[in-house]
This record gives structure tokens, sequence and C-alpha cells, in this order.
């Protein structure tokens, strides 16, 4: 602020809850005292604005901030968070207003940074879904690894040119090469494996929409599970030394079509690890829902504030797993540099948050009034939805892995000739666009699966 005064911001002081420090003076400004005056002291000082600069505090901290701020009538604004400043995003320009992800923050994840950069530097690093929001953050953070090539794969031609147009600002001496293509052409997957021989590959592609894929089965079918097949089986041909699969919560007793797709796909990672040479590593990493990816609830949330409300919410009871994109990205390559061939690996989710509460936190911090200015409605439970989402299956439970928030999940898979033979009959049923003898065949596959269990 100091050097920047055209920001037109004039610091008075400090608020810091350390007893000791009160009195004290930093580059001149006394420390005023500590959060909880917060209200007497905006009085005392006629403060105009509180801005919020703990960049890893976590979302407990920023909501007490907030509450109190809103109660003194005072704005508030916030510093990036530590996974923001960690992808480079950062400078005077981009304090902000507070959001519900700030609200949402976990204590920041302290990354084994070699163990990543043994696995990724100088290697030819291969994205698929390299468009969307969770291959787009995962290729970001790749970037900061020094790879000798990184291969964006995706179908949307305006997703992977946003990330282009990213890339050639953040990062003009990365060395990246952008490719359209369709996981479900194995084909074309071929030719890009022997042009780039990609060592590394990060798999994100996949249709994730529950509802949507509850009304097309056949389209979750062909993507996410032969789309993985084909990416898996060329990468275990072509000798790639790492795979990492984006998997989900959605994949644990699954309901949902999505979900059930998703844990076949893990299958054919794990098959395919038991097949791969020593030294090499297949793994899948599940989490749950990623604050602000593409088809969240925040965007939809802040959409229906934007025009008057109502909010809608499927159950008042209705939780959810939350971490925000960078975290996830994080972990992922985290996960991947771990080395335990055919893991499942499980993030540390943290605490499940009630979508009703989210959605009070959103108009809150629009300046409105829950159920006074802006109505919540609750809609009911949606094809394929659970009330409450898990990281595990009852009969799985995790081993302690050596990173804090990654755990390993003790997952079985059928035999192979199980398991491609009931692929084979997934792709006839989803050839016959036949719903019903998808998810017959996904129970035969996956005991747990229990469609539409949630609405009986």
């Amino acid at each position: 602020m100091m050097r920047h005064p055209e920001a037109g911001l004039f610091p008075v002081g400090f608020l810091d809850d350390d007893q000791s420090k009160k009195g004290m003076k930093l580059l001149g400004l006394p420390i005023l005292g500590r959060i909880n005056e917060l209200g007497k002291i905006v009085k005392r000082n006629k403060i105009d604005e509180v801005l919020i600069a703990i960049p890893s505090a976590p979302g407990k901290v920023v909501r007490r901030v907030v509450d109190l701020a809103q109660e003194s009538g005072v704005k508030h604004r916030i510093v990036p968070g530590i996974y923001e400043i960690l992808s480079g995003k950062v400078s005077i320009s981009q304090i902000r207003d507070v959001d519900v992800e700030d609200l949402l923050r976990r204590e920041p994840v302290r990354l084994r940074i070699e163990e990543i950069a043994r696995y990724i530097e100088e290697r030819v690093v291969l994205v698929t879904g390299a468009g969307g929001s969770i291959g787009s953050e995962i290729v970001r953070q790749v970037a900061r690894f020094r790879p000798r090539r990184v291969i964006l794969l995706g179908r949307g031609e305006n997703s992977l040119y946003l990330i282009e147009k990213e890339l050639q600002q953040s990062w003009p001496k990365l060395n990246w090469r952008t490719v359209v293509a369709d996981i479900r052409d194995r084909e074309k997957i071929e030719y890009v494996f022997s042009k780039y021989e990609p060592q590394v590959v990060f798999h994100a592609a996949a249709h994730k929409h529950v509802p949507m894929m509850e009304e097309n089965p056949d389209e979750a079918v062909f993507n996410n599970i032969i789309g993985t097949k084909n990416v898996v089986e060329v990468s275990l041909a072509s000798g790639v030394e790492r795979f990492v699969n984006i998997s989900t919560d959605k994949a644990v007793n699954p309901t949902s079509i999505m979900g059930a797709s998703k844990r076949v796909a893990e299958y054919i990672v794990q098959i395919a690890a038991s097949q791969t040479g020593a030294g090499k590593s297949f793994v899948s990493v599940r989490f749950g829902n990623v604050l602000g990816s593409r088809g969240s609830v925040i965007p939809l949330f802040k959409q229906q504030i934007q025009r008057g409300g109502p909010v809608t919410v499927t159950h008042p009871e209705m939780t959810r797993y939350f971490m925000t994109i960078p975290e996830a990205a994080q972990l992922v390559l985290q996960a991947g540099g771990m080395g335990n061939n055919g893991a499942v690996y499980v993030l540390d989710m943290g605490e499940p948050v009630r979508i009703v509460d989210l959605a009070r936190d959103l108009i809150k911090l629009s300046g409105l009034i829950p159920g006074e200015d802006i109505k919540i409605e609750y809609t009911g439970i949606r094809p394929g939805e659970k009330l409450y989402e898990e990281l595990l299956t009852a009969e799985e439970g995790t081993e302690a892995s050596k990173h804090e928030k990654i755990y390993v999940a003790k997952v079985t898979s059928g035999t192979p000739e199980v398991v491609f033979r009931k692929i084979e009959e997934l792709v006839s049923c989803a050839h016959d666009r036949n719903p019903e003898c998808i998810r017959r065949v996904f129970k035969e596959l996956i005991p747990t699966y229990m469609p539409f269990a949630n609405n009986q």
C-alpha cells in the first residue's frame, strides 16, 4: 500500500491475537489489539475497511473476521490464500472480496517438493482433460516443476484455448503442445503417445455431472470407462512411468451411474498396475467436491443470488466434502510421487459441510440476509445423489501413507477376466442405449452399487 498510493489504501494499524505484540509498532504502524476487539477499534479509529492478510489462515479464522466486520458495518476484503499465492496469482491488485472458498480454507498442505520434482522434472507430461477445472490446475502445478514438455490433451477447443493463453502469459518458457482429441478415439490416443512419448500421465478427462449421467448412462460408459481403458492400455504399452487417474468419492458405494463408471475406471487402473514393470506406478486418487469447478454448486448459487433468488438446495441435511482446486491438484501431484503401484489414494477432505450452510454463507457474503432478501428453497434429492458422500467403503478402511493428508484405501477389484468381460457387456448395453441393462451389469461388477438407493 505504501509503495502504491494510487491504490487509494491508507494503512492505519494491525490486529493480532498475539497479546505480547499489543502496543508494538511494525513499519511505523501500531498493533491496535486482538481480532475480537475489531468492533470497538473500527469505531475508535474511524476505519473504512478491514483487510484480512493471513494467506494460511484456516476458514474458521476468516469467518470470525468476516462476522465481526459485518457486525461493525465495515467493508472487508482479503489477500488470496496460500494456494493462489503458489499458483503465482498475487499482487496488490488482487486484494479481493472475501469468497466462500476463504471460509472453507483448511490448514495448508505441506508438500514434499523433492518427491514431486523427482518424477516430473525433465519428463514429458501428458494431461487428459487439460482444459477442465482440475486438468488445467494440474497443468499449472506441473509447470512449477520444470517438465521437459507438457501435452495438453482435451476435447473442448475453447477451454484448451484459455489454458493456452494463460500458459503464454504466466509460463512463457514452458514447452507445451495442445492436442484436440477424444479419449474414446483409440487410434488418435495411440498416435499421440507414439508422437510425444509421454512418461507421466494425469488422467482428468471424465463426465462428472451426476444427474446428467443418470439421463445419459451410455455416455458414462463410453467416456469414463472406455476412454479410461484406452488411455490406460496405451500408457501401459508405451512404458509410461507414472499414471495418475483422477477419481471421486462418488465411486464409493456408488448410487449413481457416474460413480459406478468411475469405480470401474479404478479397477482398470489397478489391473494395469499389476501388469506394469518394476519402478513404474499406476494409481488412482479419490477426492470430493472441488470448489469452483465446473458444475459445482458455488457458481450455481452465485447466479441464483444475482437473479434475486431463490437459492435452491436439494435437502436441508445434504452434506459434501469440499477442497479448493489448487489444493486438490497439489495433492494429486504428491500422490503421483508416492510410488505405491496399484494404490487408490484417498485425500483428507476435512469435515463435511452442509450445503444449506454454504448457501447461507454466500448470501451473507453478497451483503444480503438469508430468508429475507434471498429465499432458500428445498427441491428434493435428484436421481443418483446421496445425502452424505463417503470416501471409503466399509470394507476398505485405510492405511496411513507417508503424507499426513493422503491415505491408501484397501481396494480390491475382480479378476481381469471378469472385469473385462463385464466391460464388454456394458459396452453392448450402451450401444443398445439400454439404461436398465447398464445398471444390471454395474450391479454384477460392483456389489455395493445401489442405484437410486436414496430415493426408495
